[in-house]
C-alpha cells in the first residue's frame, strides 16, 4: 500500500464514528433501558430515508389467542443477542423471534388454571424481562395467574435452579393470605393478577401487578398490590413492600378508620424504572377501590397514586411523592418514570419524570426525591357525596406548565360553526363543569354529574406515554384531550353483595353534538419539553384530521385546521428522528418529525394501526422498526420495518 493510501486510511477511520457496542443496538428493556427512556442511538434510519422504510416481516399473534376472539396485542419486544423476545394472546405465550424473518424460534406457555381463568388482565401482557446472571442469560416473564417463570433464552424452557423448577407463585408471598396452587385467592378475599414485565437490576427482580378495573368494583375488601422482589438466579423471595402500610409503618395513619387491615389494591402495574448506580428501583401506583368514591377509606391513603422509590436490595422506601390525595379521579400513574440526566441552572440533577393523566410532567430528584421546580398544595373543589371526604388540597406542579387542558369551561367547548357551539352548551347544561380535580358529584337540584378534564383516559396513558432524549435531555409526551364524568348510584343497585355506599360502571363522559368531540382540538398532542430549563420547546397534533371528522357534513366548507387524532401517539426518539404512529384506532400511518422543531419529515403507510410503544434494533448490520398493530382484517401482528436491503 503506497502510503498516501495509508495516510487516507487513517484519517478515514479517524473521521468515522466510534462502532454501538451492542447494549448500545439492542432494545434490552420494555423501555429501552433500564432508565425506561424509549431512546436508541441507532441512527441508520433518518430523515433522508424514513420514507423508503418498508415491512420486513408480519409476525401474527390469532395463533395464540386460544378460543378467545377479541384479544389484543399489547406488548413491545425486547432485543437481546440477536434474538427478540415478546409475549402474544390470552395465554400470555412467551415467544421468541428471529428478527429478520419474523420466524418463530420457540413458545412457552404454563398450563391453564382456575387463577389463569378468573384474570382479567389476559391479554395485557406488555413484555418479557432480561437479565445476565453469573454468566448465564435468563428471560423472566409474569403471567396472568400470577406466576413468575424463569426461562432459558435459546430454548424458553424453564431454568430447574430457579424458584421450584422454573417458577415462582408469587401470591404466596403477597403477605397475608395463604393461596391455592391452582384456584388462587377466594374471591370475596380480593383478586390480584399482572399486566406488566418485570424489572431485573442488581441481580435483582422486581415484579409489579395490576387488579380489577375499579371502576367495576363493588367490595371493600382487596388484595393490596404490594411490590415483590427475588433473588435472580435462585427465585428466592428477598423482601415484599407493602403498597398499603401496616400497623406501626410509615403512612398507616393516612388511612384513617382502619381501612387498611380489609381494603386494597393501589396496583403497580405500569411497568418499572430504575437506577443501579443508587441502588434504587421506580415504582408507581394507582388508586384503591373504588375508582370515584372513597369514604369507606378517609385519609391521604399512601402510597395510592404516588410515585415510590424503593431500594432494590432490601425493598426500604428511600423517598416518595404522592400525585393525588386520596384519589377518586382515577388518576392512576400510568406510565414508568423517565430517568435523565439534566442541567438546571449551572446544577446537575439526576432527574425522575413522571408525566401524568393530568398532564403535568412531575419533575424530581431521583437520588433524594426533592422536586426540581416547586409543587405547590392548592385548595380544591369538594364532594356532595355523602360519606366522602376529600382532601382540601392537591399538589399542582408550578413547571414545566401543563401540556394538556386542564378543568373544562364553555370556553373549551367546540366552536367550529354557531350551530355546534349552541348544541355543545346545551350539552354542557345537564353537567357540573369545573377545574382540574372537579370532584365526582350526585345529580340533584344543582346539577349533574360532574366532568373532569382530563379524565380516565386524558393526558399521558400506557399506549403512548413518554420518551425522553438523553442527549439533549428533552421529554416527548403523548396526550389526548379527553374527559370524564362518572355517575355514581347505590353499590346495592350494581350488586346485591355490594358493602360500597356508591359505585359507578365507568368513567362515563359527555358526548359533542352530532358525533363530534365537545372540546376544542388539538384532540391529541404530542408535546416537547426540555427538562434543563422546564420551557416548552413544541407542540404538535398527533397526525392528521380523522376521516370521521373532516368529512362531517355539518363541517362541509369549514376551516377547522388540523385536530389531530384523538389517541395516545406511540413513539420513540432515536439520534437523528422522534417517530411515531398515531395509536390506537387511528389512521394507520408512520411518521417521523424534527426532534428539535416538531417538524414533520416523512410518513409512510402501515398495515394497520399502532397498538403501544415501538421499538427499534440493529440487527446484522440492519436497522428494523417493530411495532405491535391492529391490522386491517381486525387480527393483532408484531411489524417489522427496515431500508430496502
Amino acid at each position: 500500500m503506497k502510503p498516501t493510501t495509508l495516510l487516507l486510511a487513517a484519517a478515514l477511520a479517524l473521521a468515522a464514528p466510534p462502532a454501538l457496542s451492542a447494549q448500545e443496538s439492542e432494545w434490552r428493556y420494555w423501555g429501552a433501558d433500564v432508565a425506561s427512556s424509549r431512546y436508541s442511538p441507532l441512527d441508520q434510519i433518518d430523515a433522508s430515508n424514513f420514507e423508503q422504510l418498508e415491512v420486513a416481516w408480519i409476525w401474527r399473534a390469532d395463533n395464540y389467542n386460544g378460543p378467545a376472539t377479541g384479544t389484543m396485542l399489547r406488548a413491545t419486544p425486547i432485543y437481546v443477542d440477536g434474538t427478540l423476545y415478546s409475549v402474544a394472546g390470552n395465554r400470555r405465550t412467551a415467544v421468541a423471534i428471529d428478527p429478520a424473518t419474523g420466524e418463530t424460534l420457540w413458545a412457552f406457555r404454563e398450563p391453564t388454571t382456575k387463577r389463569w381463568e378468573d384474570s382479567m388482565r389476559k391479554d395485557y401482557g406488555k413484555g418479557v424481562a432480561y437479565a445476565e446472571v453469573n454468566g448465564r442469560p435468563m428471560i423472566y416473564l409474569v403471567t396472568p395467574a400470577f406466576f413468575l417463570h424463569a426461562l432459558d433464552p435459546q430454548t424458553g424452557r424453564p431454568i430447574d435452579s430457579f424458584g421450584d423448577g422454573g417458577t415462582v407463585d408469587l401470591l404466596g408471598d403477597l403477605g397475608r393470605w395463604d393461596p391455592h396452587p391452582t384456584d388462587g385467592i377466594p374471591f370475596e378475599v380480593g383478586y390480584i393478577t399482572n399486566s406488566s414485565p418485570p424489572i431485573v437490576v442488581n441481580g435483582v427482580v422486581v415484579v409489579g401487578n395490576s387488579h380489577e378495573q375499579g371502576y367495576y368494583q363493588y367490595l371493600q375488601e382487596n388484595v393490596p398490590g404490594n411490590i415483590l422482589a427475588y433473588d435472580a438466579g435462585t427465585g428466592e423471595h428477598l423482601w415484599t413492600f407493602n403498597v398499603i402500610p401496616q400497623e406501626g409503618e410509615f403512612g398507616n395513619d393516612t388511612w384513617e378508620n382502619d381501612a387498611w387491615k380489609w381494603t386494597g389494591n393501589v396496583s403497580a402495574w405500569a411497568p418499572l424504572s430504575a437506577d443501579p448506580e443508587l441502588g434504587l428501583v421506580y415504582v408507581v401506583t394507582d388508586p384503591p377501590p373504588v375508582d370515584y368514591y372513597g369514604g369507606f377509606h378517609p385519609g391521604d391513603n399512601l402510597f395510592s397514586t404516588s410515585i415510590l422509590a424503593l431500594d432494590v436490595r432490601t425493598g426500604e422506601r428511600r423517598w416518595h411523592f404522592q400525585t393525588v390525595h386520596h384519589d377518586v379521579w382515577n388518576y392512576d400513574n400510568p406510565t414508568a418514570p423517565n430517568l435523565v440526566d439534566i442541567t438546571v441552572d449551572g446544577r446537575e440533577i439526576k432527574a425522575l419524570v413522571q408525566t401524568t393523566k393530568q398532564g403535568w410532567a412531575y419533575v424530581f430528584d431521583r437520588e433524594t426525591g426533592e422536586p426540581v421546580w416547586p409543587i405547590e398544595e392548592r385548595p380544591v373543589p369538594q364532594s356532595n357525596v355523602p360519606g366522602e371526604k376529600l382532601s382540601p388540597t392537591q399538589p399542582f406542579v408550578t413547571r414545566p406548565a401543563p401540556f394538556e387542558m386542564q378543568g373544562i369551561t364553555e370556553d373549551d367547548l367546540i366552536d367550529f360553526t354557531p350551530e355546534l357551539r349552541a348544541q355543545a352548551l346545551d350539552i354542557v347544561s345537564e353537567f357540573r363543569l369545573g377545574p382540574l380535580f372537579n370532584p365526582p358529584m350526585l345529580e340533584d337540584d344543582d346539577g349533574g354529574p360532574s366532568i373532569h378534564c382530563p379524565g380516565a383516559n386524558g393526558g399521558a396513558n400506557i399506549p403512548g406515554g413518554a420518551a425522553v432524549d438523553p442527549e439533549t435531555g428533552i421529554l416527548y409526551v403523548a396526550s389526548t384531550r379527553g374527559c370524564s364524568a362518572p355517575r355514581l348510584f347505590p353499590g346495592v343497585d350494581r350488586d346485591e353483595n355490594s358493602n360500597v355506599d356508591w359505585v359507578t360502571l365507568g368513567p362515563g363522559g359527555a358526548r359533542g353534538p352530532r358525533g363530534l368531540p365537545l372540546v376544542k382540538p388539538p384532540y391529541g398532542s404530542i408535546t416537547a419539553i426540555d427538562l434543563n430549563t422546564g420551557d416548552h420547546i413544541w407542540q404538535i397534533p398527533n397526525g392528521d384530521t380523522p376521516d370521521r371528522i373532516r368529512n362531517h357534513p355539518l363541517l362541509e366548507g369549514v376551516d377547522i385546521g388540523n385536530t389531530g387524532a384523538s389517541a395516545h401517539a406511540t413513539k420513540l426518539v432515536t439520534k437523528t428522528l422522534l417517530m411515531y404512529g398515531e395509536g390506537r384506532g387511528a389512521a394507520p400511518v408512520f411518521r417521523a418529525v424534527d426532534k428539535m422543531t416538531g417538524e414533520e419529515l416523512g410518513a409512510i403507510d402501515l398495515p394497520g394501526s399502532t397498538m403501544t410503544a415501538p421499538m427499534t434494533y440493529m440487527h446484522e448490520g440492519q436497522q428494523y422498526v417493530a411495532m405491535a398493530l391492529r391490522l386491517a382484517d381486525g387480527g393483532y401482528a408484531l411489524v417489522a420495518l427496515r431500508l430496502p436491503e
